[in-house]
């Protein structure tokens, strides 16, 4: 866990895949792949049964696909690219690409992942937000010191870098959406967890996902280790995961509107000094030994330092 940097460079070279990026030759550049599986997640999905005119068949919410075939349709005003789909031998149809990729999500673990995410991602936030103000209030209540990140911290960096890595990654994700919303719709239908080969922006959101779940590995196990109490760990990993939730929602919201670039410029330099702070240690425990930012009372063992 001290060396977060290392170990990412470690857990990238086994998921190392390249960007499997669609096309089937012939000038069709279509989102999703030939062969590839889907759901349906929409109530219904109609197919056309061309070449005949007029003639449909449906499909219903969970019913999976495969990608058969593509075509051009060039006097379609609508969208050119048409994809064939296939739910039985029987059961076959043409639909645009449009329409698939608004109806449809792949099978694979990682679209699944993102797209239940962010339809569940509000009510999952606004619980963990209401279980911290509770358990904060209920801490008040019972005069025990609260420890929170950034405030009344604990001894460890990761916490605070783990708040920084998340407001980053979600400035990430909103510049891509930004900024190359095709690019982010061929990568929910083509997924990979490697950065390699994959557009630059895109490989630079993947590595900080890489690196938040590395810094959140070795914030818990600092956060283990220095609170002895099971509850002292519980309201602190509770308003960690608040504060990561703060940083996600303000990033993504301001980045939106290009300011977000700018308080990640100072959420950075207000790390820096912090974590400048955090690491002074100018004195030691007369009795036990620990390190001490200043004198006082000992927090290892109690002792007075004069």
């Amino acid at each position: 866990m001290k060396h977060p940097a290392t170990l990412l460079l470690l857990v990238i070279g086994f998921v190392s895949c390249h960007y499997p990026r669609p096309g089937t030759g012939g000038g069709i550049h279509p989102v999703v792949r030939k062969n590839a599986n889907l759901e349906l997640y929409a109530d219904s999905a109609a197919l056309e049964l061309l070449p005949l005119k007029d003639a449909y068949i449906s499909l219903y919410k969970g019913a999976q696909v495969v990608v058969a075939e593509f075509a051009v349709h060039a006097g379609d005003s609508v969208d050119t690219v048409w994809v064939k789909v296939a739910h039985t031998q029987k059961a076959q149809g043409w639909l645009r690409e449009s329409e698939l990729t608004a109806s449809f999500v792949p099978v694979n673990g990682i679209s699944q992942f993102i797209h239940l995410f962010s339809h569940t991602y509000m009510s999952c936030f606004v619980v963990i937000v209401a279980l911290f103000i509770a358990a904060y209030l209920f801490r008040i209540s019972r005069r025990k010191q609260v420890r929170m990140v950034c405030f009344n911290d604990i001894d460890s960096i990761y916490p605070l870098l783990l708040c920084l890595l998340t407001a980053i990654s979600a400035m990430l994700y909103e510049s891509v959406q930004l900024f190359a919303p095709q690019t982010w719709r061929e990568y929910f239908f083509n997924p990979t967890l490697s950065p390699f080969e994959t557009p630059g922006i895109l490989s630079t959101f993947l590595l900080s996902l890489w690196l938040t779940v590395l810094v959140m590995l070795a914030a818990l196990d600092d956060i283990f280790s220095r609170l002895s109490s099971p509850s002292e760990i519980f309201f602190y990993v509770l308003g960690l995961l608040s504060a990561c939730i703060f940083c996600y929602f303000f990033f993504t919201l301001t980045t939106r509107y290009y300011i977000g670039y700018l308080f990640a410029g100072v959420a950075v330099l207000l790390f820096i000094q912090k974590a400048r702070k955090m690491n002074v240690y100018r004195y030691h425990c007369g009795g036990c030994g620990g390190k001490l930012k200043a004198k006082g009372t000992c927090p290892h063992c109690g002792a007075v330092n004069r």
